[in-house]
């Protein structure tokens, strides 16, 4: 017996001949004749050490060992007949995966609409979700180990090495524990909003929205009085919860309701601008063919 791949072009024959049980009306259908169809079968005879057909004058019958590999044999060459369309497909990025990461504000928007709409629209592209942080998704992204990340930051502050589409801008809004005095305010004070303790993101995981609210503080003529940082938006409402001090965040971050907190926003401080932030979904070099499509869903959805 010999250990050689066996051509395809053998099971198909053996297929068609155990579905004919005759030799000639099989070579018709491969549209051969009967001879080169008969040596083709002993070859793959010789090549599995066993015999697939019974012959008589009379009859052609299959053996144990061919009416076994049958099955084999139809998936084998159905897989195969399959293999040009799924390599359209995996070039148009219809099959395919999708490494995805995010940081957790997109939680709070459109991801889970836009993840469950993608899945819907091509289900054989499989996706794979991570969260993590803006500085953490760089990283990732530098070793290749995920394909693009939503990232939040200032707008236009993403790196230049980075390729992104902006996906949404909103404004930051004044996260206050309930009991505050600034949570009932019609107007909050400027001076009052300044003076507070602040619970803020650690400047490495989005240093270009940590500067933006240092700098609405610095204008206003102080400089924040951090109480604690935290890394995900949600520990952060739980802290202000907790009565640590105030905190700015997205204004997505609303729909996380936790008693205790009061969310307020403010178009102004002291006669600045409220700091605004923007979400991205970054990727670096030429997108591949399933982030291509993400991608043009996204543009979609956010059109929509």
């Amino acid at each position: 017996m010999t250990s050689k791949p066996i051509e395809l072009r053998l099971w198909r024959q053996f297929a068609t001949l155990a579905e004919e049980l005759h030799f000639g009306r099989a070579a018709q259908r491969l549209h051969m004749t009967q001879p080169p169809l008969t040596q083709a079968i002993a070859q793959l005879e010789r090549s599995l050490g066993v015999p697939l057909f019974d012959r008589t004058k009379r009859s052609v019958r299959l053996t144990a060992a061919g009416a076994a590999l049958l099955p084999e044999a139809r998936d084998l060459l159905a897989r195969a007949a399959a293999l040009p369309g799924r390599a359209r497909a995996a070039a148009q990025g219809e099959i395919g995966s999708l490494r995805l990461a995010f940081v957790s504000t997109v939680g709070f928007g459109p991801l889970p609409g836009w993840v469950r709409g993608f899945r819907q629209a091509h289900p054989q592209v499989a996706l794979e979700l991570v969260e993590a942080t803006s500085d953490v998704q760089a990283e990732l992204l530098a070793r290749g180990e995920i394909d693009a990340g939503f990232v939040l930051h200032s707008p236009g502050a993403l790196p230049a090495a980075l390729e992104h589409l902006a996906v949404s801008t909103e404004p930051m809004v004044l996260a206050v524990p309930h009991a505050h005095p600034l949570a009932g305010a019609r107007t909050p004070a400027a001076a009052q909003v300044l003076a507070e303790p602040l619970v803020i993101f650690p400047r490495r995981i989005a240093p270009s929205l940590y500067d933006a609210v240092f700098r609405l503080y610095q204008a206003a003529g102080r400089e924040p009085q951090v109480a604690q940082e935290a890394i995900q938006m949600q520990t952060i409402v739980n802290l202000v919860s907790a009565g640590l001090g105030l905190a700015w965040v997205p204004d997505s971050v609303r729909r996380f309701q936790r008693e205790g907190v009061t969310y307020r926003p403010l178009r102004a401080l002291a006669g600045h601008a409220v700091p605004r932030c923007e979400t991205s979904l970054a990727w670096r070099g030429e997108p591949g063919a399933v982030l291509a499509r993400f991608l043009a869903f996204v543009r979609s959805e956010s059109r929509g």
